[in-house]
């Protein structure tokens, strides 16, 4: 075999194959079969291919004195962009149509910034690639392409640079091996710190593009290898592929060093280069990886379609989208894809350029114009209209007061200066701390706001899928802080404790672990955490009443969708149920009530219970009044929690206190 046949510099029926691998896996997962827990590695794979592909285009350019940046950028504009604006298009069409305000607005903010290969950062700043408020955004896969682009573009820069200062491909091979170092390294430290930012940017994903390139530029060695050796390379790539998508899951922090499995799988057959391998080369396999792009792009919306439907887990549903999907893949390659390259192709530099940013234009517009008339109000009946604006209706010092990540809070007040209360807890406290303050005897009285999204007040509690998250510096922050705050001051504590000892309330495709611990993490919601939790949350109410009147507030009803949502289902003519029975949430929160109960008993905390302000004849309701009561499936908004203002008063009910002392009126910063 010589270098040429190693690297063929036309079509490789390998690559093809690998992208079919990339594809189907991360479908298949995306629609939750069975089996295929780690098909988001399929991303992975893509990197890898795309990496492989992209360094021997600008490589082989240099070599031969023919690249052209120019060219470089405007042929990968012509493969990605029509597919992309076709499909941001037709889902902005359809939005006008089927979607609410919010979540309108929503995708035409994601077109927007998709088109621009932004998204990938916009994400980051939103929520986590596998937390479940990301499943329903339509555009949530063009992330990889963001991050693919921003790679393209830097590449070429730099090997050009690298060619001027040290001609010749061993100066290529230096730098492509220590910039795949240097980000390997970063995705490995930064993972299991900041998961969300190590999973979507390019920093701590470039190595995986890299890696192709790696593999390009040592594939000449390949010469020595016997066709013996190139089959049993191969075998361990296909299984590296199969036991990464089979075995990794969405409890396994990602990218870090877990995915060197499928990168080095991916890398390994790419250096075997078996174009007609019984993996790669079967008939199937070609016309799905020639078809991959498209497939990726029209999946996941159908995906998210199920979601809105509420058939995610309806196998009669599944079955169907996915041959939606390859219907749906097929066209956007004959009809979109294929034609447009070519056309691009033969009108020449300058109207190509016009045409790609007039289509591309066309969608930005479009976005910008239903942003900024806020998702365009009133396509819908007002009703419905009215239970989806809801998600609007929340605290609104929620940024100035409620800042994640953060263990010495602002320490807003809410109300007058004369401190009659702290308000210590997670997100739930506060989406409730206007209540507490509308409960207030008079009007210069105030209450102080202390917390810390996803963490309860129990001491040395920590985060299992975000170590970085302080909690139980937060908790120490707080007693500390509480000793300059004086005694007769009583302390409020909410949170959501049901989300800590059970996890999400709608079950969910894959295993919930839980996500706090003490002495050590757990793998399961059993007796031995149970009995951990409530035995420190004891511990933690009885150190804090040494000093002050505690009050305790019982978990909130949790909702088993996210009530604004669901009105947009009612579009669709899917009917959600909008209410728990006392039943499930006395289930679901009886290790959390037995646990305040003890605390109450032994240490004196009080117990303030919002179930009679919340249900009503055994049932408790997110709808009341034709208005939403939370503005999403946990949180109360603000017209939800002013039902609690009876409940919050109870911390009053002493009488109007006296002038408060100097030490009462201190601001906290």
């Amino acid at each position: 075999m010589t270098a040429s046949t190693s690297v063929p510099s036309g079509f490789r029926g390998d690559i093809n194959g690998l992208r079919a691998w990339a594809v189907v896996s991360v479908v298949l997962y995306h629609f939750g079969v069975a089996g295929f827990g780690g098909g988001f590695v399929g991303v992975d794979l893509f990197f890898v291919i795309s990496g492989f592909l992209m360094t021997g285009i600008v490589v082989s350019g240099l070599e031969q004195g023919r690249f052209r940046l120019f060219d470089f950028y405007m042929a990968r504009a012509r493969r990605i962009l029509p597919a992309l604006v076709a499909l941001c298009a037709v889902l902005l069409a359809a939005g006008w149509w089927l979607l609410m305000p919010r979540d309108y607005r929503e995708l035409a903010t994601h077109a927007v910034v998709s088109v621009l290969f932004l998204s990938n950062i916009k994400f980051w700043t939103e929520a986590g690639y596998f937390d479940t408020s990301s499943h329903e955004k339509w555009l949530l896969h063009t992330w990889s392409l963001a991050a693919e682009w921003q790679f393209y573009l830097l590449l070429p820069l730099a090997l050009l640079a690298v060619g001027k200062l040290r001609p010749g491909r061993h100066g290529m091979q230096v730098f492509v091996a220590g910039a795949l170092l240097v980000s390997l390294v970063l995705s490995v430290v930064l993972t299991p710190k900041h998961a969300t930012a190590a999973f979507y940017l390019l920093h701590t994903r470039a190595w995986e593009m890299l890696a192709g390139g790696m593999a390009y530029l040592l594939a000449e060695r390949g010469v020595l290898w016997t066709a013996r050796q190139r089959s049993l390379l191969e075998a361990v790539g296909v299984a590296l592929l199969a036991g990464a998508i089979a075995g990794f899951d969405t409890a396994s922090p990602w990218p870090g060093w877990r995915a060197l499995v499928p990168v080095l799988g991916t890398v390994a057959i790419l250096l075997a280069a078996r174009s007609h391998s019984f993996w790669t080369g079967m008939a199937v396999a070609q016309w799905l990886g020639t078809r991959s792009y498209s497939l990726y792009l029209w999946h996941w919306p159908l995906a998210v379609a199920l979601t809105y439907l509420d058939l995610s887990s309806s196998p009669g549903a599944i079955a169907a989208c996915l041959v939606l999907t390859l219907v749906l893949g097929d066209l956007s390659y004959r009809w979109v894809e294929t034609p447009t390259r070519v056309q691009l192709g033969r009108w020449g530099a300058g109207w190509g350029v016009a045409a790609l940013a007039s289509a591309a234009g066309v969608v930005i517009a479009q976005g910008m114009a239903v942003r900024a008339q806020e998702g365009v109000t009133g396509r819908f009946a007002p009703e419905i209209e009215l239970v989806s604006q809801e998600f609007l209706n929340k605290n609104p010092r929620l940024d100035e007061c409620h800042i994640s990540g953060r263990i010495d809070p602002p320490s807003c007040v809410y109300g007058g200066p004369h401190l009659r209360a702290v308000v210590l807890g997670d997100s739930h406290a506060s989406s409730t701390i206007s209540a507490v303050a509308a409960a207030l005897p008079n009007a210069e009285d105030g209450v102080m706001e202390w917390a810390y999204s996803g963490c309860p007040i129990l001491r040395g509690v920590k985060k299992l899928r975000n170590p970085t998250w302080q909690c139980g510096g937060f908790v120490e922050w707080s007693i500390q802080k509480l000793k300059q705050v004086p005694t007769d001051i009583p302390l409020v504590i909410f949170n959501r404790h049901a989300w800590y000892t059970a996890g999400p309330l709608v079950k969910q495709k894959e295993k919930i672990i839980p996500d706090v611990y003490f002495s050590k993490p757990y793998r399961e919601f059993g007796p031995e955490f149970l009995q951990e939790y409530a035995k420190t949350l004891v511990q933690t109410v009885c150190l804090l009443t040494r000093d002050r009147q505690v009050y305790l507030v019982r978990p909130i009803p949790e909702m088993k969708v996210d009530i604004p949502i669901a009105a947009r289902a009612m579009v669709w003519g899917v009917h959600s149920e909008t209410s728990v029975s006392l039943e499930e949430y006395h289930q679901r929160n009886a290790v959390v009530w037995e646990a305040q109960d003890a605390a109450s008993a032994q240490c004196g905390a009080k117990i303030l219970d919002p179930l009679p302000y919340l249900c009503l004849d055994g049932q408790c309701s997110g709808i009341r009044n034709g208005r939403s009561m939370y503005y999403d499936e946990d949180h109360l908004s603000e017209y939800g929690n002013k039902f609690l203002v009876p409940m919050f008063a109870e911390v009053f009910q002493k009488g109007v206190a006296p002038e408060a002392p100097a030490a009462a009126k201190i601001t906290f910063k």
